[in-house]
This record gives structure tokens, sequence and C-alpha cells, in this order.
């Protein structure tokens, strides 16, 4: 039996924590807030198949990337996202070292920068500790594509963080 008003207290206490992790996964704050809700709904309809032996916040940051998932497959030209060529991936990028951006509004910045498969990739693999196997099966890609996808998003963070950086130095230097 549902009680509207542990829901209502459940939501307001999570919703700061969800909006983090679902931002990650979004382009806009709109698409966060559908991702969001979503989640919500189906924390909601099956709270019966939480396992309170787990943190709560573990399952449902599980509910809200599985829900981001199911946000862009449901995007027109989900298939046309995820590019296999790896001929132009440089194999010697060093990794990149990302913290978890709960508060970090620069890093989260960059993420939603990039393009959407990329940006799944990473947040899988870097931000929710999947391996490219686990990321691949839940994309429905190759290994070797998320593997690509992993090192292209990994440059263009490193080359948006350049950027960013020589932007914020003109701007420093002319205080």
């Amino acid at each position: 039996e549902s009680n509207p008003n542990s829901q209502e207290r459940l939501y307001k206490y999570f919703y700061g924590y969800g909006m983090n992790v679902a931002l990650r996964f979004s382009k806009t704050n709109i698409e966060a807030e559908e991702i969001l809700n979503d989640s919500f709904l189906k924390v909601f309809n099956n709270l019966n198949q939480y396992d309170t032996s787990f943190p709560f916040k573990t399952w449902f940051r599980k509910i809200i990337v599985n829900t981001a998932i199911d946000y862009f497959r449901k995007q027109k030209r989900y298939n046309e996202l995820f590019s296999s060529n790896e001929a132009d991936v440089d194999r010697h990028v060093e990794d990149l070292e990302v913290n978890e951006p709960d508060q970090d509004d620069d890093v989260l910045e960059l993420i939603q920068q990039l393009p959407p498969a990329y940006q799944l990739v990473f947040n899988l693999y870097v931000m929710e500790n999947y391996k490219h196997h686990e990321v691949a099966k839940k994309l429905g890609i190759s290994v070797s594509t998320s593997k690509s996808n992993l090192s292209r998003a990994k440059v263009k963070v490193k080359s948006l963080l350049l950027a960013k950086n020589k932007n914020a130095g003109k701007i420093k230097g002319h205080g």
C-alpha cells in the first residue's frame, strides 16, 4: 500500500542526490527532471522489490542510471549514436582522473557537453564503475565500441578542460 506522505518525504529527501546523478546523463535540467521523475515513479511502483539489506541510495542510483539509458534508447537515432570506427582513436591517451562531481559544476558541465554516446559510456564506466563488458551489454554495443567511445570521451573532456583553463587564464590575466 502506497503512502503519499511517505512518498513525498522520500522524494524531497533524495531529490538533490537523484538530480546530481540524472544531470550527468542529460544535456539539460529539463531532461534530468524527466529522468529523475521517471525514476521516482519506478521506485514508488517497485518499492516492494527493494531489498532492505542494501542501502536505498544504491538501489535508487541504479534505477536512475537504467532510466537514463532507457531515456536515450527512446530518443530517435539511438543506434546511430554509437560508432565503432576505431581507426582514429589514440590508443595512448593517458587515463583521465575525474572525481565524482557531486558538487563539481565544472566537471558536470564538461560531461554534459559530450555527444550522447560518449556521455553514456563515460558515465557508466568512469562514474558508475561498470566494466566495458557490462557497458556493452547495457547499451547493446560491442566491447570495442564501448572502449573507443570511452577513449574519445576522455579526449573530448581533456580538450574541453584545456580550453576552459586557457580561457580562465585569459580572464585572470586581464584583472
